[in-house]
């Protein structure tokens, strides 16, 4: 059960080492591009591609659905960036289901726990086996890995890698819980912080924040939703993929300015962001020196 990118290595994983996929789950087909014509979910393009049955529920409530699962028969319900599953689902499956997540639980419980992390500045993050019960990212955990986070890296570059350790992590963790290896570990649920799921404004930037947090956003809503400032006084907005954070700059919060290099930065409550990539709305994304040159002199701008 997925939908995104993210879910797709952990099923090609699953049908290289033999397991056998009786059905791929995942969400129905959706409106995409300016000519809004319905697009297939990564899961399903890859489901398709490897010929297994695919089912794509409205709801996973009715009990069509409970009755479909029921038929497989299956031993295990692998979840992988999906819904929210109803608990009533999990009696169907011999050892009921598992969940790959992409946070260290119980940190960063949630539908963006990957971008959360970068966020709010982690320099280590991971995944976590567990399973599934009646709440949100609470069930007992069967296996973690740990990855550092390197201090320029995106969230979707982060994604990726990560999709990879899950997968993995996943294979190993099936051959244990065949094997009877591993028993589930309660997680320590004072330890919790939640992972919201994003929202356009979250990409809003605050200038009066210090530069370092500002990068983190930066990094961790890229690629969605990407951060974006306003130019005072045209209401042009300024979308900005990938920045540099300055310490010794001291120029006002918002301000924008040019360095001896000819590459641009905007002031910050602590210190200076240098803009690496960005992109006027509507317009293709170019580097900071591009900027530059597209501004013809009239740098002195200020963003808000």
């Amino acid at each position: 059960m997925g939908t995104p990118a993210f879910a797709v290595p952990t099923l090609e994983a699953l049908i290289q080492k033999g397991h056998q996929v009786k059905l791929v789950v995942t969400q129905p087909d959706k409106p995409k591009g300016r000519g809004q014509k319905l697009a297939m979910s990564p899961v399903k393009e890859k489901a398709m591609e490897l010929g297994l049955p695919v089912a794509q529920p409205a709801s996973l409530k009715t009990s069509e659905f409970h009755d479909l699962i029921a038929e497989q028969k299956a031993d295990l319900l692998v979840v992988v960036a999906f819904r929210i599953l109803p608990a009533t689902l999990f009696p169907l499956a011999k050892f009921g289901a598992v969940n790959i997540h992409g946070s260290l639980l119980p940190k960063y419980r949630g539908a963006a726990p990957i971008q959360w992390a970068v966020a709010k500045g982690e320099t280590e993050t991971g995944v976590t086996i567990f399973r599934l019960d009646s709440e949100i990212d609470h069930g007992g955990i069967l296996a973690q890995a740990k990855t550092p986070i390197g201090p320029d890296e995106t969230a979707g570059e982060l994604f990726e890698r990560l999709s990879v350790m899950g997968r993995d992590l996943l294979l190993n963790t099936l051959e244990d819980l065949e094997a009877d290896r591993i028993a589930p570990q309660e997680q320590d649920h004072g330890k919790a912080s939640p992972a919201p799921k994003l929202k356009k404004e979250d990409g809003r930037l605050d200038w009066t924040l210090p530069a370092a947090a500002l990068h983190n956003r930066i990094r961790a809503f890229n690629p969605y939703p990407i951060c974006y400032t306003t130019e005072a006084g045209s209401g042009r907005v300024l979308r900005i993929h990938r920045t540099q954070v300055l310490s010794g700059n001291s120029s006002s919060a918002g301000m924008f300015g040019v360095d001896s290099e000819h590459h641009p930065f905007i002031g910050t409550g602590e210190g200076s962001l240098r803009l690496v990539e960005v992109q006027w709305e509507g317009k293709p994304r170019i580097s900071g020196r591009d900027l530059v040159n597209g501004l013809r002199g009239a740098e002195e701008l200020r963003f808000a």
